[in-house]
């Protein structure tokens, strides 16, 4: 595990996305909770705030942190792709005020999210998949602000 006591302490954010693409007919199950397992996108936001609260104990050498928040958004992607598949996108925000950066929880809560949709569906559609899990933003630190698209 890397030394960071010598950092100092500065708020950070970290904001991370992932999108699970699924037949539109299941999109229209979850969006009229018909899901046998429950409101699917309560349930979701729950296991996300979860795995970012736990996300040291899942990843080897990640540090411990304190987070001050973790905030999880989905909303339809209503375009089909070339499978005819829709999707729910989730955005993962984690924040600190702390030594070291919340990228690997924020990854860690949308990947947590899409897993647990497709768990909550995968009775009605194995087909599901998941895509672009990314980071998109983080903020604080040495480095700055780093954001997809704009910086390298």
């Amino acid at each position: 595990m890397v030394d960071v006591s010598a950092k100092s302490g500065t708020a950070r954010v970290a904001i991370a996305s992932g999108v699970l693409r699924m037949q539109p007919a299941t999109l229209e199950r979850i969006r009229a909770g018909g899901i046998a397992k429950g409101d699917v996108l309560t349930v979701a936001d729950v296991g996300a705030v979860m795995a970012a609260k736990h996300t040291p104990d899942i990843i080897p050498m990640c540090h411990p942190i304190m987070l001050t928040g973790v905030d999880i958004a989905f909303s339809e992607v209503p375009e089909a792709d070339s499978e005819g598949c829709v999707g729910i996108k989730v955005l993962a925000t984690a924040t600190c005020s702390g030594q070291t950066g919340v990228e690997m929880e924020a990854l860690c809560a949308a990947n947590v999210a899409l897993l647990t949709i497709y768990d909550m569906c995968k009775a009605i559609d194995r087909g599901m998949r998941i895509e672009n899990v990314q980071l998109e933003e983080k903020r604080g630190g040495k480095s700055g602000i780093w954001q997809r698209g704009v910086n390298r």
